[in-house]
């Protein structure tokens, strides 16, 4: 049998339209993925990789979706490189993580964000949590008049 140039030019353009076929089915039927996995997925991308800044809550508060769903939002700001970003974090889905009514407005919290992409950031996942849960308590200095070092007098060198 004697192949010639148009076999298999002919060969390789049915193969190349069996191909681009399988492709477009594929992209037709595959399960996309829904909203709530990407932000579930985002959330735990920015738990594991992402950068900490510290930052301060600045309100909890619940919205009407379109959808007519109840959303509970977490706004916060924080600042990079001079920058500063307000941002707010749905947190309807990770209600078991956070108490809404147990998160302190005007408290410092961390922010997790991604270092290229710094509006892109949260305050709680899953996994990890940035809500502090009272201030920091800084050690008191003990009187310096009942301390017991030796006192400093003036012409003694």
């Amino acid at each position: 049998m004697n192949l010639t140039a148009t076999t298999w030019e002919t060969a390789a353009g049915y193969s190349l339209v069996a191909g681009m076929a399988a492709v477009a089915i594929w992209l037709l039927i595959r399960r996309r993925a829904t909203p709530e996995e990407i932000e579930r997925a985002r959330r735990r991308f920015l738990a594991q990789s992402g950068r900490l800044v510290d930052g301060v809550l600045l309100d909890v508060f619940e919205m009407d979706a379109e959808d007519g769903r109840t959303l509970t939002l977490l706004a916060y700001n924080y600042r990079i490189g001079g920058v500063d970003y307000e941002c707010s974090q749905d947190i309807t889905a990770i209600l078991d993580t956070v108490d809404p009514a147990r998160v302190r407005i005007g408290f410092p919290c961390s922010v997790r964000f991604q270092p290229g992409t710094p509006h892109n950031s949260i305050v709680v996942a899953e996994g990890w949590n940035g809500l502090r849960e009272s201030l920091p308590v800084f050690p008191q200095m003990e009187d310096p008049t009942q301390s017991r070092l030796p006192r400093l007098e003036a012409g003694r060198g």
